[in-house]
C-alpha cells in the first residue's frame, strides 16, 4: 500500500525499480538455477515495462527509450527462456499422461529439449560471461527508470491508462473471434498478461481497481496452456531436432490438444 504522504506515482516507481532489483538478481543465478533466474528476471522486467505504460507520454520523452530498452534485453534473453519452457511444458504433459502411449513420445521429445536448453545456455555464457553484461546494462536502465517524473502521476492518470488496456484487451478479444489466427490468440493473452500485472503494479500503490468484465484469471491462465501448447507445435518445425517421425507424431497430438483447449477457453467465457 502507499505510504502516507507518498504520491501514487512515487509508489509506481519504487515497485518499477524493485522489480528491476529482482531482474538483475535473477540474472545472478548460477548453477542448476540458471534457467529458473532466467524466468524470473523476465518476469520482473515485463512488470516494470508494465509500469512504465501506465505512466506513458505523462513520464517524458525518455520513457520510450527506456522502454524499448528494457524490451530489447527482455528479448535478447527470450531464447534462454524458450528453451526452458519446452522443457517444463513437456513436463507438464508427461504428468498429464504418465501412463499413456503419448508418455513414451514426450519423454524422448523431452531429452531433445533438454539438450537443447543446455546447448543454449553454453552459447548465452560464451557470448556473456555470467550475463554480466546484460546486468550492467540493466544498472544503467534503473537509473533512469528512477529519475523519470514519476511524482507528477496522478491517480485519474493511472485510472485511465489502465482503462486503455482495458480498451485494448477487447480489442483484441473481438479479433480472435473474428480471426481465429494463431497470432491473434498470443496477442490477446499478452494483453491479458498486461493488464494483469498492470492491476498488481497498481495494488502497490495503494489503488485498486475492479477488473474489467473481459478480464479474468482463470482464462488468462487457459490462455497461458494455450501458449504451451502452440510452443509443442513450434518445436516440431523443419528445423527440430526430433526425428522426423516424433515431430508428426508430436505436432498431431499438440494439435488436437491445443483445439480442446481452445473450445475450455470458450466454455470459460461462457461461463464467465
Amino acid at each position: 500500500m502507499t505510504n502516507v504522504g507518498t504520491s501514487p506515482g512515487t509508489a509506481l516507481r519504487d515497485y518499477a525499480v524493485a522489480e528491476l532489483d529482482v531482474a538483475s538478481a535473477g540474472l545472478g543465478w548460477r548453477g542448476g538455477r540458471v534457467h529458473a533466474g532466467v524466468h524470473r528476471a523476465r518476469k520482473a522486467l515485463r512488470r516494470a515495462r508494465a509500469a512504465l505504460a501506465l505512466g506513458g507520454a505523462a513520464l517524458g520523452p525518455g520513457v520510450r527509450l527506456l522502454d524499448r530498452e528494457l524490451k530489447r534485453l527482455n528479448d535478447s534473453l527470450s531464447e534462454l527462456r524458450d528453451a526452458q519452457a519446452l522443457v517444463e511444458t513437456l513436463d507438464r504433459q508427461i504428468a498429464k499422461h504418465a501412463t499413456a502411449e503419448i508418455a513414451t513420445l514426450l519423454r524422448r521429445a523431452r531429452r531433445v529439449a533438454a539438450a537443447a536448453r543446455a546447448a543454449r545456455a553454453k552459447v548465452a555464457f560464451k557470448d556473456d560471461p555470467a550475463l554480466s553484461g546484460c546486468r550492467a546494462l540493466l544498472d544503467v536502465l534503473r537509473a533512469g527508470v528512477s529519475a523519470l517524473p514519476w511524482p507528477a502521476l496522478g491517480l485519474e492518470h493511472l485510472r485511465d491508462a489502465a482503462a486503455h488496456s482495458a480498451a485494448r484487451i477487447a480489442a483484441a478479444h473481438a479479433r480472435v473471434h473474428k480471426t481465429r489466427d494463431d497470432e491473434d490468440w498470443h496477442r490477446w493473452r499478452r494483453r491479458m498478461r498486461r493488464l494483469s500485472q498492470q492491476l498488481r503494479a497498481l495494488k502497490a500503490t495503494g489503488l485498486e481497481l475492479t477488473a474489467p468484465p473481459l478480464f479474468d484469471k482463470c482464462l488468462a491462465e487457459q490462455l497461458g496452456v494455450a501458449q504451451d501448447l502452440r510452443l509443442l507445435i513450434e518445436y516440431c518445425g523443419h528445423r527440430s531436432a526430433l526425428h522426423k517421425r516424433d515431430r508428426a507424431a508430436l505436432r498431431q497430438y499438440a494439435e488436437a490438444a491445443l483445439g480442446k483447449q481452445r473450445k475450455r477457453i470458450a466454455d470459460v467465457e461462457r461461463g464467465a
